[in-house]
């Protein structure tokens, strides 16, 4: 069997080996590799791979630096029988059209959970607390309080608008309970009295989450009518000053409706994890927004050391799952031809 895995490459800046990087790729080599299976390990997503894939029957691939497997991708894998994502979130694959071609499709559930719901909490605390400027202000060799100062707010009070309460959502709200915030949330699925008062949320419909969120935190997948789900009107409805977090997927945010929200000063500010596509190319506008009015981070939110370890079991249980023929765990299963 011949496995493809896709991956960032090792830092040419730093000696610590990184376990999900395709140099590394999760310690699957030994393991494949001691079966007589071939592993070919690569962080490129263009003509290279495609070579590659021609003959691959699985593709491990990850969110943080995506395989996009499109129609045309996938008939050109014609022994593709497999693709796993290291991390969560299967959306780079289309997945109609790897049902129609017999192609599982399934991800490590539940490995970063914890990972982004810590990010989401600093990259609020980040924005509402006015940090990189003052950062900035101290390794520049300023001490210019007021100008920091000014934007500077407590979290405490401020009412904050969940946009999905799955496992990633409701992690993030069980974190800013003790913060003593006023909590909405907005999800297809609503939770029962008990969750929510488990939780501190409180059910809103999005137009009003919008209306009355000094924050707003998206935590949902990106599927059907979830692309650019905060374009131009939704965040022009949203509060005056208000704070926009986005570890979920970049093309949930309309790219250059943001870039106008932030840019007249209708948002305090963005905090992103993801973009679209990515890697984010270098003129991406998200880059360049206003100083003091960003917080972002180029989806690094599920990568912690701990997140690549359950990432590496899950995807060793998936692939010594597939080679012995029996069927991977459901809970992983995102696309099951079968079914």
């Amino acid at each position: 069997m011949k496995v493809v895995y896709v991956s960032y490459p090792q830092s040419e800046t730093v000696d610590a080996d990184v376990p999900a990087s395709a140099e590394n790729a999760l310690g699957l080599r030994p393991f494949l590799e001691s079966g007589g299976h071939t592993l070919v390990a690569t962080s490129d997503t263009g003509e290279a791979l495609d070579r590659e894939l021609a003959d691959a029957e699985v593709l491990v691939t990850t969110p943080f630096w995506p395989v996009y497997l499109d129609e045309a991708r996938l008939k050109k894998a014609e022994n593709l029988t497999l693709v796993i994502t290291a991390g969560i979130g299967s959306d780079h694959t289309d997945p109609e059209t790897a049902r129609q071609r017999g192609v599982t499709v399934a991800e490590v559930t539940g490995s970063n959970v914890v990972s982004v719901a810590e990010h989401n909490v600093l990259q609020i605390l980040a924005l509402v607390r006015n940090f990189l400027p003052a950062h900035t202000e101290a390794r520049e060799g300023g001490w210019d309080v007021a100008k920091i100062a000014a934007p500077s707010h407590d979290l405490e009070g401020k009412t904050i608008g969940l946009v999905g309460l799955g496992a990633i959502g409701a992690r993030t709200a069980l974190r800013l309970k003790g913060f003593d915030v006023r909590m909405l949330y907005y999800a297809n699925h609503r939770r029962s009295a008990g969750e929510e008062a488990s939780l501190g949320v409180r059910y809103a419909r999005l137009d009003t989450l919008v209306a009355e969120s000094d924050v707003i935190c998206l935590a949902l997948p990106l599927m059907d009518g979830s692309q650019a789900l905060f374009g131009p009107e939704r965040l022009k409805a949203m509060k005056p000053g208000s704070w926009l977090v986005n570890t979920a997927r970049g093309a949930i945010v309309d790219r250059d409706a943001l870039v106008g929200a932030v840019g007249s000063g209708h948002l305090a500010g963005y905090a992103g994890d993801t973009w679209y596509p990515q890697p984010a190319p270098a003129d991406h506008p998200w880059r360049s927004l206003p100083a003091g009015s960003e917080a972002m981070t180029i989806h690094c939110s599920g990568m912690t050391r701990e997140a690549q370890d359950r990432i590496a079991e899950g995807v060793h249980e998936m692939l010594a799952a597939h080679l012995d023929g029996r069927a991977l765990p459901e809970d992983f299963l995102v696309v099951d031809p079968a079914a």
